[in-house]
Order: C-alpha cells, then structure tokens, then sequence
C-alpha cells in the first residue's frame, strides 16, 4: 500500500526518463502484478484441462462406518421385515481412470475389498473382494464434450498468452499517460513561476510609469489583476504537481514524490504501412484468437443442445468378484460380473422446452457471427485510422514545436518593447498568453506522439523500430 508520508517531501529527488519509467512500471506496477497473476490463472486452467486426459489413480476408502439401528430389509420371500443391525463396515480400492476423448467416455479399471463386522452372532465377520472390474460409462453417444474442449481450450490458452503481452504494452501506454501529465504539471508550476516573477517586474514598471503620468490607472489595474491570477495559478498548479507527482510514484511504486523527469525526444523516423500492420495484428493479437473461440463456443451449445432431442448413453461393466467369512479363500474361485446398458431418452412432450433451448442456442451462433464480422470490421478499421493518424503525428509535434520557439520569440520581443513603452499591457497579456498556450501545445502533441507509439505497439503487438514482434520479454525501445 502506498503510504503518504511527510518525510517524503523532504527525500531526495530521483530522475527518471519515460523509459526508465516503462520498465519500472513492467516490473513493480499493480497493472503487471495483476497480469502475472491473470497469466499464471490461466496457464493452471490449461495444465488441469491438459491433466484432465491423463490416467488417475484414485484411492477410495471408508474408514470405518459403524451403525446400530432398527432398518426394514427384504427377506428371500420378498418380504419387507424390520432387523435390528449393529455392524461396522471397513472397505477400501483402487480406480484408475481414463477419458477416451475420441467417443467422450470414460474407461476405469477397478479392484475394492469389504470387510463387514456383525456384532452379537458368532459367524459374524464376512468379506467382500472385486479383483479386478473394467467398467465404460459415456453419458451421450451423440454429444462429446471431449471433442470440443480439445478444440476451444488450446485457443483460449493462446488468446492469454497473447493477452498478457497486450496488457504488457498497456502498461506501456498508462505510464506514458501518468509520465506526461506530470511532466507538464511541472512545466505548467515554472512557467506559473517565471510569470509571477516577470508579473511582480512589470508591475513596478507599471507603477512607476503612471506616476509619471504616461500610462492610465486602468493599465495598473490590469496588471495588478494578472499579477494575482499569475499567484493563483502558481498554488493551483503546486497542487496538480502534487497529484500527478503522487500517482505516478503510486503506480511506479517509488520511495519518493520528489520525481525530475525528462522531456522525451522524438522517435527515430519510420514508416508504417497499412498492409504490413493490419497482416502482424492479425497474427499476433488475441482478437482474431477470441474470434474463432467465440465461434466455437457457439457451435458447441448448438451440437449440446442438438443432443436433446435423443440422449443415448452406454454403461458397461465386466470383472469377478467374490465373498465368503474366510479372507484366505476369497480368491478362489471368482463369480463373473459382467452387465452392459443402453439408455435410451426421448422428449415426447415437453412444452417446446427442448425446441425452444435448440432455438436459441441457434439464435446465439447467428449473432456471434454477426457479432463477430462486425468486431473485425471494427479491428481492421482501428488499425487503418492510427496507422494514418501516425503518419501525420511527426507533422504535428514538428508544427508543435515551431510554434512554440516563435511563440516564445514573440513574446521576449513584446516584453522588451512594453518596457520601452512602445506597445499595451493588453498586447503584452496576448503575447504572454500565446506564448504559455504554445507551450502546453507543444507538451500535448509531444504526448500524443509517444501515446500513439506505444498504442501502434500494442495494436499490432510489433515493434517497428527493430523490425520484430514483440513477445513476453520484449523491452520498451531506450
């Protein structure tokens, strides 16, 4: 938990780069220990389902089961009677279990011993033993679960996997966002504070040319007025710093407040064709993973639902056994035990309950198509308009960046000429509004620059820069 502490006011300041920034976030944030954990989540989903097709060997056991009470029995002559029974039963055996996932049965083999005590008689010990019995059960002959989990589990396990590095250069993208709404915090408090120095400056010019007499009252007045707004905004923006300085030690989980950043630079220039993106987004996003997943589910409670209409299902069962009051001669001479079951279930009259369930499961697979061309459609047009959009973004810090630098100019030359009396107070409040506007311009497009780097990261999971996919261990570009 991030504790606020009035020391941390005092603790030495830490410099960091945007870069530095991302790969702290990568490391410590609670965005990626969220995704490790969503990561390791879904990796032990798919070991269990992968597990799932193994042998199991279980052991079952009741150790012991003693009762002494009146209960009603069927005698040989088909008689129900009321005996007392005061016994203890202790049995035990073995299962190994397989799933057949080619028919969507399960095939045990068993073996089980029974060892039931009567007390009050004198023959009162009597065993019990299964050797060995094979046993198939399979719910639905027409219905295999196994088929279409061995179709959807692989998928929905990659989808995570390509999930985990989406979210890693999500954290790339939310840094970037916390990075630079403290990096102008910071530039909007200097600027605030070279304003109000240059403010208290002008005014004593002011004061002193109107008590000359070459100025009005009013032109006082108006400086007055700019020097406590430029008061005002210099607490105001103290407390955004404050904020912003918060959350991004927060998220970066920094032992200070006291954060210096840098203003990143421009990227090197590159270029990104439509084609190429949408062709690397399509391989290595989950979206188009989650498209045929969804799909598959959707036919999958199609052919779950189909199944109502006959349910077949199958039981079979062959081993020996044998009982007796001697241990030593149970495993002689073995009884057969062999059954086999067909089940037969049919609706005949069911209110159009099993229509109905068939009908909508239909409905959905028609919608989730639907759905689906739509979200593609969609995804093919979030990759077109940011590849164009990036195009132009380099045009737009360049302009950015020149507007400032004559914004700045503009302003130094209406300054010294107000000192010289040569121009207004409310021609030198423009330049000066200009030239703060120009800046913040500058600082928004530098951030829109970099938000769409790390948003074309993470659209196409492809670093353009090197010429490569990203994958789990991919770093940030330095």
């Amino acid at each position: 938990m991030f504790v606020i502490s009035q020391s941390l006011a005092f603790a030495q300041s830490q410099k960091i780069t945007l870069s530095k920034a991302i790969e702290i976030a990568k490391q410590k944030s609670p965005d990626y220990k969220r995704n490790v954990n969503t990561n390791q989540r879904n990796y032990w989903r798919y070991k269990n389902y992968k597990a799932s097709f193994l042998p199991e060997l279980r052991l079952n056991a009741t150790l012991p089961d003693y009762s002494n009470s009146i209960r009603r029995i069927t005698n040989d002559a088909g008689q129900d009677i009321f005996v007392n029974q005061n016994q203890l039963l202790v049995e035990g055996g073995l299962s190994l279990l397989q799933s057949v996932a080619y028919t969507g049965g399960v095939l045990s083999v068993n073996t089980n011993l029974e060892r039931i005590e009567l007390f009050g008689l004198d023959d009162n010990i009597r065993y019990s033993v299964i050797p060995f019995t094979i046993r198939y059960t399979q719910n639905s002959l027409l219905y295999n679960p196994f088929k279409w989990d061995k179709k959807i589990e692989p998928l929905a396990y990659e989808e995570s996997k390509r999930d985990f590095i989406e979210n890693m250069e999500q954290i790339s993208v939310t840094t970037s966002r916390l990075y630079f709404r403290l990096l102008k915090a910071q530039k909007q408090l200097d600027i605030a504070k070279i304003n109000l120095s240059n403010q208290d400056t002008l005014l004593k010019i002011t004061r002193g040319r109107f008590r000359v007499g070459k100025i009005a009252e009013n032109d006082v007045l108006q400086v007055e007025l700019t020097l406590l707004n430029s008061k005002n905004s210099v607490t105001n923006n103290t407390i955004e710093l404050k904020r912003t300085s918060q959350d991004l030690a927060r998220y970066l989980e920094l032992d200070t407040e006291n954060i210096e950043l840098d203003i990143p630079e421009a990227l090197p220039l590159f270029e990104v064709k439509f084609k190429k993106a949408l062709a690397e987004a399509e391989q290595n996003r989950k979206t188009v993973i989650a498209f045929r997943r969804r799909r598959l589910e959707a036919e999958r409670e199609v052919a779950a639902q189909r199944n109502n209409r006959v349910n077949i299902g199958l039981q079979a069962n062959f081993g020996v056994s044998n009982n007796g009051d001697n241990f030593n001669t149970l495993f002689n001479d073995f009884n057969q035990q062999q059954s086999v079951s067909l089940r037969l279930g049919i609706p005949i009259f069911d209110w159009g309950v099993s229509k109905s369930r068939r009908r909508i499961a239909k409905a959905n697979l028609d919608l989730t198509n639907n759905d689906i061309n739509q979200d593609r459609q969609e995804f093919e047009q979030e990759i077109y308009l940011h590849v164009l959009n990036w195009s132009n973004q380099r045009d737009f810090l360049l302009t950015a960046e020149k507007a400032k630098e004559i914004a700045k100019r503009r302003y130094d030359i209406s300054r010294k000429r107000y000192k010289l009396g040569k121009i207004t107070i409310t021609d030198l409040n423009i330049a000066l509004q200009e030239k703060d506007r120009a800046v913040f311009d500058y600082l928004n497009s530098l951030e829109r620059f970099w938000l769409d780097y790390y948003t074309l990261r993470q659209l196409t999971l492809y670093d353009f820069i090197n010429d490569r996919k990203i994958t789990a261990v991919d770093n940030t570009y330095n």
